[in-house]
C-alpha cells in the first residue's frame, strides 16, 4: 500500500472539492484531490445545465401552443424526441468537457482517483481505482462529497422503470409516460419540461409543498397556478409499484381510496441525501447531526473545533451551485491557513426553480421570519395577473410577496411564483445582501413597461403596511410541511 503525507486532503472533486483544492493551494499548502467517480461535477453531468437544456426545448414547444394567443398560427407542432434528447446529451458532454479541462490542469500526484474512508481523524484510506491503495495521513480534510437522489424504499428493487433525475440525460428518446414523486425544484422542473414536450407526466406529492416555498399565500397561489398545467395529486402517499413488462404499475393512496396508473417510468425525485455516510465518518472524531452530517459552522464551513472541514452539498445546508463554490472557497481557506479560521463571505440566500412562472426563493423565507424571537415584519404582495409587461407577453400568472423588517424598514426577504422570476430574485437578492431599506429600493430607477413595475407595486404595499406600525402575521398560518 502506498502511503502519502499531505497538509490537506479533499474528498470529492465536484464543484465544492474543486474550488477548495484551488484555494488550499493558494495558501501554499500541499493538498490532493480525491474522486472516486466520474470528473465533471453534479452541475454538468446530471444537475443544472442539462436539466436547463430539456426545459429550453420544452420552452420552444409552448411557445407554439401560445403563439395562436397572440393570433399567431405555426401550423402542425411535431416533437422529435431523439432530437431532443440528442442535444441534451450532447450539449450536456460539453459542459462537462470545460469541466474536464479544469481537471486536467491539476497536477497528477495530486489527483487520487478511489474511495476514500477515514480511519482516524487524521487519517484516511484510499481504495485505489487502479487497484493501488493509499494509505494517506492529512493535517486537515475537506469533506465535499456531494450528494445522490433519494431513493424510496417502497420503490427499491422494482425494476428499470423506477429512475432517478440522473437517469433521465442519458435516454435517447423521449418517453410515452412519467409518474415523478416531488415536487420539489427538480421534479416540478422535470415534470412540467416533460409534458410540454408531449410526455404524459402525473406529478405526486406527500404533502401541499411546492418547490422550495414557505409562504403560504405564495404556496397556495403556486399550487394552483402549476396545477392549471400539470397533474398533481397532493396529499399521495405511495404505496408500491411492480414492474409490468415496459411499464410501471404505480400504487398511490389518496384521500383513503388506493389508485393504480401505468406509467414508463416512475421518477424519483423526492430530494437528495448528502454522501457522508459510506466515508467512515465514524471514525473522524466528529459529533454528527441527527441527519447524520457532522455539526459544522455555516460561517467558515469547521466541524466543530476540528481540523475537518464540509463544503458543498455534503453538508446540506443551501444545496445549490454558487453556494458549493462559495463554501469551497471557505473551507479551503481555513484548511489551507489553518488554524488560523476565519468566517468567509456569506451571500443573500437565492433559490429558483426553473418552472413557469419561475418559483424563487431568496433572503430571510416567511417560515423563518416567523421563528420564536424574531422581529416583527411586514407584508407586501403583487398578483401578476393583471400587472401590464406580464399581461403583454401572456405570462400573467403568480404573485410575489415581500418582507420588512418593522422600525428599521430594512428589506428582509421575498418568495414569489413570477414570469422572469430568475431576474426578480437576483435583483431582490442584491438588496437584501445590501442592507437596503425599502423606501431606498424605492428610490431605484424603474422602467416602463417592464416586469420589474410588479416588484415596485409589492414595494410600495410593504412600505405602507410598514408604515401602520404593527404585525398582522399569523405564525401559525403557515402550511404544515413546508
Amino acid at each position: 500500500m502506498q502511503k502519502l503525507k499531505v497538509d490537506v486532503a479533499v474528498i470529492g472533486a465536484g464543484t465544492a472539492g474543486l474550488v477548495a483544492y484551488r484555494t488550499a493551494r493558494a495558501h501554499g499548502a500541499h493538498a490532493v484531490l480525491i474522486e472516486g467517480g466520474p470528473y465533471g461535477t453534479t452541475c454538468a453531468r446530471v444537475g443544472c445545465m442539462p436539466s436547463k437544456l430539456l426545459i429550453a426545448a420544452a420552452e420552444a414547444a409552448h411557445m407554439l401552443d401560445a403563439a395562436p394567443g397572440f393570433g399567431v398560427h405555426a401550423g402542425e407542432k411535431r416533437i422529435d424526441g431523439v432530437a431532443v434528447m440528442e442535444r441534451v446529451r450532447r450539449e450536456r458532454d460539453r459542459f462537462v468537457g470545460f469541466v474536464l479541462e479544469g481537471v486536467d490542469s491539476i497536477p497528477a500526484g495530486d489527483k487520487l482517483r478511489g474511495h476514500a474512508r477515514f480511519t482516524g481523524p487524521h487519517t484516511l484510506v484510499v481504495d485505489g481505482a487502479d487497484g493501488q491503495d493509499v494509505d494517506l495521513e492529512a493535517a486537515r480534510v475537506v469533506i465535499a462529497t456531494g450528494s445522490t437522489p433519494t431513493r424510496l424504499p417502497k420503490l427499491q428493487d422494482v425494476g428499470p422503470g423506477v429512475i432517478i433525475s440522473d437517469d433521465v440525460f442519458d435516454w435517447q428518446d423521449l418517453p410515452r409516460s412519467v409518474a415523478v414523486i416531488g415536487t420539489g425544484v427538480i421534479g416540478l422542473e422535470l415534470g412540467q419540461a416533460l409534458a410540454r414536450l408531449g410526455v404524459r407526466v402525473s406529478v405526486y406529492a406527500r404533502g401541499g409543498s411546492v418547490a422550495q416555498l414557505t409562504d403560504p399565500v405564495v404556496l397556495r397561489n403556486a399550487a394552483r397556478v402549476m396545477s392549471e398545467e400539470l397533474d398533481i395529486h397532493f396529499q399521495a402517499e405511495i404505496v408500491g409499484a411492480e414492474q409490468d413488462g415496459d411499464e410501471v404499475l404505480l400504487t398511490t393512496r389518496e384521500g383513503g381510496e388506493e389508485k393504480r396508473a401505468r406509467f414508463q417510468y416512475v421518477l424519483q425525485a423526492a430530494g437528495r441525501t448528502p454522501n457522508v455516510t459510506a466515508i467512515g465518518i465514524e471514525h473522524s472524531g466528529l459529533e454528527l447531526g441527527t441527519n447524520g452530517v457532522p455539526l459544522f459552522d455555516s460561517r467558515t464551513m469547521q466541524c466543530g473545533t476540528s481540523h475537518i472541514f464540509i463544503a458543498g452539498d455534503a453538508n446540506s445546508e443551501r444545496p445549490v451551485l454558487p453556494e458549493a463554490a462559495d463554501h469551497g472557497k471557505i473551507a479551503g481557506d481555513n484548511a489551507g491557513r489553518y488554524p488560523d479560521i476565519r468566517a468567509g463571505l456569506r451571500r443573500a440566500p437565492l433559490t429558483a426553480a426553473f418552472t413557469e412562472p419561475n418559483i424563487v426563493t431568496l433572503g430571510a423565507s416567511y417560515k423563518t421570519l416567523c421563528e420564536p424571537g424574531r422581529l416583527k415584519f411586514a407584508v407586501g404582495q403583487v398578483s401578476f395577473e393583471n400587472q401590464g409587461r406580464s399581461r403583454v407577453m401572456l405570462q400573467n400568472k403568480g404573485m410575489l410577496r415581500v418582507y420588512g423588517e418593522y422600525g428599521s424598514g430594512r428589506f428582509l426577504g421575498a418568495e414569489m411564483i413570477a414570469p422572469r422570476g430568475e431576474h426578480l430574485g437576483h435583483l431582490l437578492a442584491w438588496a437584501v445582501q445590501a442592507r437596503m431599506t425599502v423606501e431606498q429600493m424605492l428610490d431605484m430607477p424603474f422602467y416602463h413597461p417592464v416586469v420589474e413595475e410588479g416588484v415596485r407595486t409589492a414595494l410600495r404595499d410593504l412600505a405602507a403596511n410598514l408604515a401602520k406600525g404593527a404585525s398582522d402575521i399569523d405564525p401559525d398560518a403557515i402550511e404544515p410541511g413546508t
